[in-house]
């Protein structure tokens, strides 16, 4: 897999065209956080872990294994592990605006945490209560803290269609079974995750990764595991 011009440089992957058509993903080592602690879900890249990127690569290379294997549609080309690289299908990411920016990431929720807790934990009844596989959407949009976006307006904005929006919906829904039940294997316990979806060739496809840095997950005594805990139980 030959690269050439760079395309996009992001807070964890570059990306390059390729000849052929299909695109190069290149992870990184950056971690992103906030007050000097580890945060997936930050915005701001506040230092390095060395191997990270090829961990995370072969957590998503796993995962989009699966999904292929489940009939779950993706991207995907193939990965290489040494030069901690992706090839792809060139997809067209779901929600970008007009100015061809933004796009939308996919949550999906299987019980209360985080920032769902601290904004609705008033009218939650069960902590420990499930979700059933709640979905919001969020707006790919660092200055305004990735906002939450409802079905409504993402229709009246015409940023997607309805079909596509149900079809979106389904396809969250059908990747966080999966990596539940990947999971639950492992005696571990997804809480939530958030993926992004594209446009190939008109279907709505899983894109981008599908790593420790896309999802929360803890163990059997309730602790949240990090991103190295997670690899091992996965990958080693």
């Amino acid at each position: 897999m030959s690269s050439s011009e760079k395309i996009y440089s992001g807070k964890t992957k570059d990306v390059y065209a390729l000849a052929n058509g299909n695109v190069l993903l290149v992870f990184k080592d950056d971690v992103t956080g906030e007050g000097g602690v580890i945060d997936p879900g930050a915005n701001s890249v506040i230092g390095q872990v060395e191997g990270k990127g090829r961990k995370s690569l072969a957590m998503t290379q796993h995962f989009f294994q699966r999904l292929q294997a489940a009939g779950i549609p993706t991207h995907f080309v193939g990965a290489d592990l040494e030069k901690g690289s992706m090839e792809v299908r060139r997809a067209a990411p779901l929600g970008k605006d007009i100015h061809g920016t933004g796009g939308f990431e996919f949550i999906c929720r299987t019980r209360p945490w985080g920032s769902f807790l601290r904004r609705y934990q008033r009218y939650i009844r069960d902590a420990e209560g499930k979700l059933d596989y709640l979905v919001e959407i969020t707006l790919k949009d660092d200055e305004r803290g990735d906002p939450l976006i409802n079905e409504d307006t993402i229709l009246a904005l015409g940023l997607l269609g309805p079909l596509h929006l149900e079809q979106a919906r389904e396809l969250t829904r059908r990747v966080c079974r999966l990596v539940e039940a990947d999971l639950r294997d492992k005696d571990l316990t997804l809480i939530d995750m958030k993926i992004e979806l594209g446009l190939v060739e008109a279907e709505v496809v899983v894109i981008d990764e599908i790593s420790a840095d896309a999802m929360r997950v803890m163990d059997e005594t309730g602790k949240v595991v990090d991103h190295d805990t997670l690899y091992r139980a996965l990958i080693r």
